[in-house]
């Protein structure tokens, strides 16, 4: 691999503040990118801007809000003047079965795991020039059957589809488009389902039980196949997902 594959590229990187998303900030720090990451909490993502490093830099967006993409996207032009790679990572999880479901779930859920990631391209393409990359982060669940996860599958399933439509569609522009689709994956994102911690754990097991590699993979793992979508290494790559899932999709 080499050591420096986004040396003087500028990487934008939504829900940058947490999980997945600081996971690929790093690396893609690490690997010499400059990095400006967005998020909806100012602390947390201070505190992950400090530790990222001299390289990264932060702006709250809640990428929900149409206003806050425009500014985002304007920020970054103003700082950086361009986007070399975009990975729209931000989103939410609502798990219940469809008797709880509510309108306001399914607005909150669709628009910022949906809407945001279409109108974050959308509002960054003008600052990609021929050879930039888009990376999406969808899930295996928007493949598997999973009960009580249906409005956020939806959701995931969409930006499914939208790799590969927008693949296809930028391709004569230059710039690619994948998808990556995590299995059962150690991030704070569990902590917002609202179960109680015996539940909690029966989920975790049930799910490491179930996965042909017996265990959970880690937000770095994650990261390292974005990176490499990302990377020149991928130059013939477009429109595909990849799933980062202990094979809990393929048997």
């Amino acid at each position: 691999m080499t050591a420096m594959r986004f040396d003087g590229k500028v990487a934008l990187v939504t829900g940058g503040n947490s999980g997945l998303g600081l996971a690929a900030a790093r690396a893609f720090a690490r690997e010499g990118a400059e990095v400006v990451i967005s998020g909806r909490n100012q602390r947390t993502i201070d505190a992950a801007v400090a530790e990222i490093g001299a390289k990264a830099s932060g702006f709250v967006a809640d990428v929900s809000r149409m206003d806050d993409i425009a500014g985002l996207i304007r920020h970054v032009a103003s700082l950086k003047g361009r986007i070399d790679v975009l990975f729209a990572n931000a989103g939410v999880a609502r798990l219940g079965p469809i008797a709880s479901m509510t309108e306001a779930i399914w607005d909150e859920v669709m628009s910022i795991n949906l809407k945001g990631v279409y109108f974050t391209i959308q509002q960054a393409l003008p600052l990609m020039a021929r050879g930039s990359a888009i990376v999406l982060n969808a899930s295996l669940s928007a493949s598997n059957g999973v009960p009580d996860t249906s409005v956020y599958t939806v959701s995931k399933a969409g930006v499914r589809s939208l790799g590969r439509s927008l693949g296809a569609e930028l391709a004569g522009a230059g710039i690619r488009v994948n998808v990556v689709s995590p299995g059962p994956i150690e991030t704070p994102i569990f902590q917002t389902f609202g179960l109680a911690p015996a539940e909690l754990a029966d989920v975790k097991r049930q799910l490491t039980e179930s996965n042909p590699m017996q265990r959970f993979g880690s937000a770095d793992e994650v990261a390292r196949a974005v990176l490499f979508l990302a990377s020149a290494e991928a130059s013939y790559i477009t429109g595909i997902e990849m799933p980062v899932d202990g094979g809990a999709g393929s048997f």
